[in-house]
Order: structure tokens, then sequence, then C-alpha cells
């Protein structure tokens, strides 16, 4: 919301000075006459400490999720576009998106389309949506369009919401793991030091290594602990400036063993659902793979939809590019090309998609009963190697008394 400086007169005939926040200024007046006060003169403060402070994208993807959801009722109930968008505003959660609603019902109000309103706010409304929504004001099925926006963005964010539990899961174990050998090495192993100098006898190699690695934890933490930082920012900026380093970590995400297969089968599942719903809401054919490269979000699989829209540009079929691509499947090629020849390559992808979120779903819950006691017997090992530094010396010192 924005906050306005206002000059009113209040019902007893004073004049007041203030600021009040509201989403545009037409709200900031009618707050202001509810609470009693007739304004002379209001604007939007300006300054830094006034501004609203955004980091990433404005509108959360379970916000807009919701809203699609909530639009495409209201639409097919019969609310026009005006009131269901100024009932969105009311309802929202999302501060950003109920700003972004005020100024599209202000757009609407005026004449202008909704698809031409949502175009202006390209942070909430993604160009999928622009231009299936473009698609079905031509075609008058509006609702219909809707109610299928609705249907992809829910699958999209089920899959999106499945495959990063499945990821986190292991990072967050093995962050606990790292953390409780930091905690050895630091407690554990220092107690010992003395008693294995008083010995005076050869330690072995790997209590050797435990030691001076304690050690360096120790006097040296702050530079461990720099390195680390420095690794992270510079591998996140690579990721975002670096386009050919940024391919080269997706590719070796997507030959990982085990999750290599899960990144990849949700991602065909996106690719595919994406064009499906392009397809069926009438978008053409080369608009539609210039979207989906651009919101695919795997610069691999954004690579194959490029050089299948040139394909598509040179006269060629779509297939092809699939054919010749390491990370796009048989099945997909060989639905993609009977799509193709029988006219119903929307339908085609349409059960690809389905195919492999079907897949993707069974991935999951195999790999959830998997990683558990893997990890489990990582940080067994772990520890174990720790624990077993410290007991040589000692089993040997004993065998010597």
């Amino acid at each position: 919301m924005a906050v306005y400086k206002y000059v009113g007169r209040t019902k007893k005939g004073n004049m007041k000075r203030g600021t009040i926040e509201a989403i545009n200024k037409t709200q900031a007046i009618a707050k202001l006459r509810e609470q009693g006060i007739s304004p002379r003169e209001i604007n939007e403060a300006k300054g830094l400490l006034n501004k609203e402070i955004t980091i990433g994208n404005p509108v959360k993807q379970q916000d807009f999720v919701i809203y699609c959801r909530q639009f495409a009722t209201l639409i097919r109930a019969g609310v026009s576009i005006v009131d269901s968008t100024n009932i969105l505003a009311k309802q929202t959660d999302s501060k950003y998106l109920a700003k972004v609603l005020v100024a599209i019902e202000d757009d609407l109000r005026s004449g202008i389309s909704f698809s031409e309103a949502a175009e202006k706010h390209p942070k909430v409304f993604p160009q999928l949506f622009i231009n299936m929504v473009r698609a079905g004001e031509a075609s008058g099925n509006l609702d219909e369009t809707l109610d299928r926006i609705a249907t992809h963005m829910e699958k999209q964010y089920d899959l999106k919401k499945k495959v990063q539990s499945t990821m986190t899961y292991p990072i967050v174990l093995l962050v606990v793991i790292i953390a409780v050998v930091v905690f050895m090495m630091l407690t554990i192993i220092p107690s010992f030091v003395e008693m294995f100098e008083s010995m005076g006898s050869e330690l072995p190699a790997i209590t050797k290594f435990m030691l001076s690695v304690s050690s360096s934890l120790q006097n040296y933490w702050f530079i461990w602990l720099l390195f680390i930082l420095g690794i992270i920012i510079v591998f996140s900026v690579l990721m975002k400036k670096n386009k050919e380093f940024n391919y080269s970590v997706h590719v070796a995400m997507l030959k990982m063993p085990i999750f290599g297969k899960l990144l990849q089968k949700s991602a065909i599942a996106r690719m595919t659902r994406t064009l499906s719903s392009l397809f069926t809401s009438s978008v053409p054919i080369l608009q539609a793979l210039t979207i989906v490269e651009k919101v695919i979000g795997n610069p691999v699989i954004s690579k194959v939809v490029l050089e299948a829209r040139d394909s598509l540009e040179k006269g060629n079929r779509l297939s092809e590019p699939f054919e010749e691509s390491w990370v796009i499947p048989p099945l997909v090629t060989s639905m993609t090309a009977i799509g193709e020849e029988t006219g119903t390559l929307d339908y085609m992808l349409e059960k690809i998609a389905d195919f492999y979120e079907a897949e993707v779903d069974r991935s999951v819950d195999s790999l959830k009963s998997l990683i558990e006691p893997v990890m489990i017997l990582i940080m067994a090992v772990v520890v174990g190697i720790i624990v077993l530094s410290i007991l040589i010396p000692m089993f040997s010192m004993y065998s010597n008394i």
C-alpha cells in the first residue's frame, strides 16, 4: 500500500494534516471521508521510508494460484470482470496483488480489455496468463479459458512443491550432519588433545587429520566462514550472470543419480502441460513455444524448445529437435509425432503431462522412503570415523600399558 499525505477539514470545522495508507488515491479519499474528514489536498508521500520494499517476486505463487481459481469461479458464476476484480482486490491476502487489482479495475472501467490491463503488470501476471486470457477474449470463451488457467496454475504449483519438498529434505539432513561434525570438532576432539600429546607415541594418520581439522576450525573459523560465504556468493552471481555456467549446472543436475530423473520428469511435465494449455486456448504455436521457452525455468529444456520453434519456422516438424535431444525421453518424441500427424497435438501433450506428473508422484514417494535411511547411514559413517580416530590411539595406549 502507498502512504498519502492529506490536508482536510473535520466535521467540527478544524483543519487537520496527517498521513493515511491506501491502495490508491481514490481509496485514501474514501477512508478519510469514513473518518469524518473532508480532504482539501491529498498527495502520495515520496521518499524511501514511505516506499513499499519488495524482494523477489512481490506476489507469492500460492496467492496467485488462489486468485486464478477464485477469478475463474466468479466469472463462471456470471459475475462481471469488473465486479470480480473488485471483489478479489478486497479479498486477497497479498497487499501487492490487491494494489494491482485496484489499478486493473480502474483500467477496466476506462474501457480497455482485461488482458491489456494485466499486461501493464508483468511482475504479477506472466506471459502465459496474459496470452491465454487474450485468446479467451478473442474467442468469447473467457470463462473456460480462466478455468483452464486456474487448473494449469494449480497443477504447476503442486508439482513444484512436491519436487521442492523432496530436494529440501536431504539438504536439511546434510546441514544437520555438517552441524554435528562441526560440534564434535569444536567440543569433543579438543578435549583429547592433551591426552594424545602426553602419550608421546606416533598417532595414526586419521587421528592427526582430525586433530588438524579441529585446530583449524578453532583458530581460523572466520576464514572458513568467509570461504563458504565467498563460494555461495560467487556461485549465485555466476548462476545469474553467466549463461554457460547456468546451463552447465542444470545439465549436471539433470544427470545426477536418483534426483536427476526426478528433475527431468518434472521439467517435461511442466513443459508439456504449458504447451497443451496454450494450444487448447488457441494461442499460435510459435508464440506458445516462445512463451514456454521463457517460463520453463530450465535452460536445458528452454534450448530444446527454442530449437523446436526454429524447426517449425523452417517448415520442419516439432518432434524432430525432441528426437535429437538427450533430455527429451522417446515417449515424448513419439507421442508428439503422433499428435502432429493426427492433429491432436494438444491432447497428446496433455496426456504426456498427466503421465509425467504421475511419475513425479511415484518418484517422490519412493525417494522420501529412501532418503532418510541413506542420510542416517551417512551420518553414522561420518560420526563413526571421528569416534574411531579417537579410539584407535586410546586402544594403542592401553595395549602398551
